[in-house]
């Protein structure tokens, strides 16, 4: 893959913001591969993102985020600028269901996904084998009911250990504590197996057999302290009838679950993820 900066921005929307980002990149000869806008007329902000051939420019990243200053200055732009040279460090995290996680190892090892996977951690021993033949490390971290703080001290230490950038949650059946949660912000995804806000919580699609809905699905979202309503980053649905089961409702919602789960790491992994709010702008 040819190495780029992409450089992602908000800030409160006004005349002219694209063309003077765009003119500190081209005055120094740099070549915009992609480019992609959005203007949120309710709350009157403005998002953005540009991905540059870094050999293009004359100069590394750090003069590159010294040519916007003046212009982040002004404008108050939040911006990132980021080195598509280093690869993601993602941390997955699963118990005992594979289907999302075999994914994201499949995904990883065919080159679909551009990241490193420097371990799996796990509070069930489950995965272990599936884990190391891909050739990850693999740590046990048992959540026990009576003293869960003792275990996610050290889940924690694992993720500041092997440095993570995102953490991955596929099909990981615990409540991540509130200060991880706010120490990990944006930084941690999760899937649920239900088209969120319907049927939060445990058993989803138990729910949704018990309301008989016609349509299941699957919500890939930021985690925060607030049980599944974190920012939503993809979605999507599958159609049910009064005829399927419990089990046929599970069985369906896992290719859901994965392929959902997959476009938004995806996403992330691409920096097309914009948070504002509760609310995302994902840019294709």
């Amino acid at each position: 893959m040819n190495r780029t900066y992409r450089l992602i921005l908000d800030c409160p929307d006004q005349v002219g913001i694209v063309t003077r980002a765009g003119e500190v990149i081209t005055r120094n000869g740099g070549w915009i591969n992609e480019a992609a806008h959005h203007s949120d007329e309710d709350s009157n902000w403005f998002f953005s993102r540009f991905e540059i051939q870094a050999d293009s420019l004359p100069f590394g990243i750090e003069e590159l985020r010294a040519q916007f200053a003046p212009l982040q200055q002004e404008l108050n732009l939040n911006l990132r600028i980021i080195d598509t040279s280093a690869p993601k460090k993602v941390v997955l995290m699963a118990s005992k269901g594979s289907h999302c996680l075999s994914d994201l190892l499949d995904r990883w090892q065919s080159g679909d996904l551009k990241c490193d996977i420097p371990c799996v951690i796990s509070n069930h021993e489950d995965m272990r084998g599936l884990v190391e033949w891909y050739g990850i490390p693999f740590h046990c971290v048992t959540i026990d009911k009576e003293d869960k703080a003792r275990g996610f001290a050290q889940v924690e230490q694992l993720v500041e250990e092997y440095q993570a950038e995102c953490v991955v949650l596929a099909r990981y059946m615990q409540i991540l504590p509130q200060a991880l949660c706010e120490k990990l912000r944006h930084k941690v995804i999760n899937i649920h197996h239900s088209f969120l806000p319907s049927f939060i919580g445990a058993k989803p699609y138990h729910q949704a057999s018990r309301r008989g809905v016609k349509l299941i699905g699957a919500t890939c979202h930021y985690v925060t302290e607030q049980l599944d309503e974190g920012p939503i980053i993809d979605q999507d649905v599958v159609r049910v009838s009064h005829s399927d089961k419990v089990d046929d409702l599970v069985r369906l919602g896992k290719d859901v679950e994965k392929t959902v789960l997959a476009r938004g790491l995806r996403a992330h992994l691409e920096d097309r993820i914009l948070v504002h709010g509760n609310k995302t702008v994902i840019f294709n």
